[in-house]
């Protein structure tokens, strides 16, 4: 019998586990065929699915080519979700955090190259103004987020554009106002 069929599972046929040594195979087979064979009142069927079993497991190739067999083939999609939560699932309060992070940090930076007196530097301080400009956007993000996060009725929803005028308002006073420092 080389051909095994991956549908019948020859395990539960001889009342073994899948991790049965031969040693256990060979005498659950000779235990089983004893009790079930046709000269001594057994069924042949059952005589006959038994010698099947065994051909298939005794023999360690033929027994690892069934064990192949019998996994399932798994398809693979071409899309596999994400798990965990994306960026902008982290709230208002993880917007107004980030955005807070970012600024203190690139202020930080800045003037610790300018009162320090340590102009070679330099990159520092672009990398400041780099950092400043991405609490900037991180700062209009919580902005948005927070405007998304009240209810329809509230007023201020209505005026956005206001909002927005404000902000770079903000920004650009505040903006001056580190020119000046660092001036």
């Amino acid at each position: 019998m080389n051909q095994t069929d991956s549908k019948k599972d020859y395990y539960v046929i001889l009342g073994v586990t899948e991790s049965a040594t031969k040693a256990e195979i060979d005498r659950q087979y000779r235990r089983l065929a004893a009790q079930h064979h046709p000269d001594l009142g057994g069924s042949e069927e059952r005589m006959k699915s038994l010698n099947e079993a065994y051909g298939v497991l005794k023999d360690q190739s033929s027994r690892r080519a069934y064990n192949l067999s019998r996994r399932p083939t798994t398809t693979y999609s071409a899309f596999v979700p994400v798990s965990t939560p994306t960026a902008r699932d982290v709230g208002v309060f993880g917007h107004c955090l980030s955005a807070l992070m970012c600024l203190v940090s690139g202020m930080f930076l800045l003037l610790l190259v300018r009162f320090q007196w340590i102009w070679f530097l330099w990159p520092l301080a672009v990398l400041a103004i780099f950092v400043l400009g991405f609490g900037v956007l991180m700062a209009r993000s919580a902005m948005v987020a927070v405007n998304a996060s009240l209810p329809v009725t509230n007023p201020w929803k209505k005026h956005t554009r206001l909002q927005e005028i404000s902000f770079w308002a903000i920004i650009l006073t505040g903006g001056f106002g580190i020119y000046w420092l660092i001036a």
